[in-house]
């Protein structure tokens, strides 16, 4: 009898257990594992966290936090404005003040990129969110392993200097929160390209008239292999522009202008674009020597200036491919610009103590200014 009262009593209790509140929110997915990066003395993981609303009604962000998924321990959060400069959705590519606030059927991209001192075994994401009714919930996931640091550091795309490395990852539009989906996945190519812009002493980008590009202080620059690879690519097949315009627009396929991808042999491409008609030294197929010149720095394709765009990324594909971080073997930090409003109109400010500092093994700040002179191999 004992027994039958027992069985009598089990369905009651496991369905006081299914019965836990179950709310439809975000799916959690990141995509591509990060790879830790050294950028600026600090270790850094970017990625991307996607975030789908599965809900019938629209759910507003508040705060997202990344975990080291073993220990629960937080390894950083964004919220308010930080929240919101991090934030981007594939429809609505301008930026906009509701942001945030994700309708039914939507997917909006985190781009994070937590400082560690170590990267841990795996990451987990919590995102709290509010509801259309005005109540707080919090969903975790998105688990994921960070890959391990691969390749070679790798030597100066160009001589001398002065020349600032002009990126920014929260910049709207810039290189890092560029998507492209043409080979059946999303891929972000550009995850930590860099254009770079030669100066003068006064922070110029140009002499004379601008609007010309053989006026730019860079323009015709020998362009150099940075490690000992083979050609993957050599495409010279764009003209340039005869004036500097701002906003031009080509399509997708001559976004890259004239470029050369290295193979550097361990599942890396190095990229090299914009580059100017008729100076390509080199041919598919080709070896080429650390410190080799194989272009010239040009205008082509969709660029706002002569400069030269490098990257790194795993295939040989300037958009169907994945961005790597890569490490500079060496440069001479000379100082940098706090915004982009003051890139070109006036002079950086110097390193601390004003004197240069050799930098090794990382990739400089964004809008640092450099000078490769000691560093070659």
């Amino acid at each position: 009898m004992a027994c039958f009262s027992l069985a009598l009593a089990a369905p009651g209790w496991l369905a006081a257990q299914a019965r836990a509140p179950q709310r439809q929110s975000f799916d959690l997915q990141v995509p591509n594992p990060p790879t830790p990066a050294r950028v600026a003395g600090s270790t850094q993981l970017a990625y991307e966290l996607y975030l789908d609303n599965f809900a019938a009604e629209p759910l507003t962000l508040r705060r997202i936090a990344v975990l080291d998924a073993g220990s629960g321990a937080e390894l950083g959060a964004l919220q308010g404005e930080a929240l919101r400069t991090a934030v981007g959705r594939p429809d609505r590519p301008a930026a906009t003040a509701d942001r945030l606030v994700v309708p039914p059927g939507v997917r909006v991209v985190a781009y994070l990129a937590p400082i560690v001192a170590a990267a841990p075994h795996a990451l987990r994401q919590r995102v709290d969110y509010v509801a259309a009714d005005g109540s707080p919930h919090t969903v975790e996931g998105g688990t994921v392993e960070p890959r391990r640091p691969s390749g070679a550091m790798l030597g100066p795309p160009l001589r001398g200097g002065p020349w600032a490395a002009v990126y920014g990852p929260d910049w709207e539009r810039g290189h890092r929160r560029v998507l492209y989906a043409v080979g059946g996945a999303v891929h972000v190519p550009g995850r930590f390209a860099i254009d770079w812009i030669k100066l003068d002493d006064q922070g110029h980008y140009a002499h004379g008239d601008p609007s010309r590009p053989a006026d730019w202080y860079g323009y015709g620059a020998e362009v150099l292999a940075v490690a000992d690879a083979t050609v993957a690519a050599a495409v010279d097949d764009m003209a340039e522009p005869a004036t500097v315009a701002a906003g031009r627009k080509v399509p997708p396929e001559q976004a890259s202008g004239n470029y050369v991808a290295l193979d550097l042999g361990d599942g890396r491409y190095a990229f090299y674009e914009h580059l100017q008609p008729g100076s390509l030294r080199v041919k598919s197929g080709q070896r080429v020597r650390c410190g080799q010149v194989i272009a010239r720095l040009g205008y082509t394709g969709e660029s706002t200036g002569p400069h030269l765009h490098f990257h790194v990324a795993d295939a040989a594909a300037p958009l169907d491919a994945e961005g790597l971080p890569y490490g500079l073997e060496r440069f001479r930090l000379l100082g940098g610009y706090a915004s982009i409003e003051a890139f070109g109109k006036e002079p950086w400010t110097p390193a601390p103590g004003g004197k240069a500092t050799t930098r090794q093994g990382e990739l400089p700040a964004p809008l640092a200014v450099v000078d490769f002179s000691d560093g070659g191999r």
